[in-house]
């Protein structure tokens, strides 16, 4: 059956740069262990607007962030030294474990032209045997990643296993992430093999047991339930999930699944034993000290 249908909500991350928030989402608050998912764009600003959208230096514990391009590109650095301009179609996965910051800059005005820059970022919460692992980061091309067609049907796994297509993504747990695209009047469904599966809308609309669905929504649907999903136009889709992992609280940007933890992970950002990116580190996000929103990072969350 369709658990629950969830509409993005609008925050705002920095100057310019509003997103569609789905997760978390309180009647839901993990789909597999995707815990967080942002989708941000297409953004329109004027081309020496781009560093007020920059996103400064910030931590993260306890889960991968997963960065998706469908248009423009971002400058990622963070803790281990790591430089590197992401660009559309590839996988850039970045492990905190028992911690990392990174800043995500947009330094190319151009890829701004025209309302291009359009992207998706996923967290994906780690197996407690992995939350302390050491971070690391791995940019995966789109050569990597495998792509199925057939009428009017095109897709692309950017990680996990779905359909039969696995690739070399390295994940910490069960699940799948596909980047779908449907034409018109075109059919598709659900990988059957996961235990939570959600189907996110990113462009066009689609129909699902009767009832139309549009851009900016989520639904999510429990295993044993196949659902048919015919897209009413040309449409984008998202499609992610896997093995539940248990309760995660979440607070700003930290993930665990104790709440010590994010109260160490709080002190330890505070105190700077949490290090800055070294060819960035001249100015960073402090820690929120209540639930307002600090500049250039989401609001913090608290869910237990």
């Amino acid at each position: 059956m369709l658990d629950i249908v969830i509409t993005s909500r609008k925050a705002s991350i920095g100057p310019g740069m509003d997103v569609k928030r789905i997760l978390p989402f309180r009647q839901r608050r993990m789909v597999g262990p995707f815990v967080f998912m942002d989708h941000a764009g297409p953004v329109e600003v004027a081309p020496q607007a781009a560093s007020n959208m920059d996103v400064l230096p910030h931590p993260h514990i306890g889960l991968s962030t997963v960065s998706y391009l469908f248009g423009g590109q971002v400058t990622h650095r963070d803790s281990l030294g790591v430089h590197q301009v992401i660009r559309p179609g590839e996988v850039n996965w970045m492990t905190a474990g028992r911690g990392i910051a990174h800043s995500e800059r947009f330094e190319d005005p151009a890829a701004l032209a025209g309302g291009q820059l359009e992207m998706i970022q996923t967290w994906v919460a780690l197996p407690e045997r992995d939350e302390e692992a050491d971070p690391s980061f791995v940019n995966y091309a789109p050569s990597q990643l495998p792509v199925f067609t057939d009428k009017g049907v095109w897709m692309r796994l950017i990680a996990g296993n779905a359909f039969g297509l696995q690739n070399e993504v390295k994940t910490h747990s069960p699940l799948f992430y596909l980047h779908v695209v449907l034409n018109a009047g075109a059919r598709f469904g659900l990988p059957k093999e996961h235990a939570e599966r959600g189907i996110y809308i990113a462009k066009g609309s689609i129909e699902v047991g009767g009832n139309v669905y549009t851009a900016g929504q989520m639904l999510v649907f429990t295993k044993g339930v196949d659902p048919v999903i015919i897209a009413k136009e040309d449409t984008t889709l998202m499609l992610l999930g896997g093995e539940p992992l248990g309760d995660r609280y979440i607070w700003w940007n930290f993930v665990s699944s104790r709440k010590e933890r994010i109260e160490q992970a709080k002190a330890d950002w505070k105190e700077g034993r949490i290090i800055l990116p070294p060819n960035d580190n001249h100015e960073f996000i402090p820690l929120p000290e209540d639930r307002s929103k600090p500049a250039g990072g989401p609001a913090p969350e608290v869910l237990s």
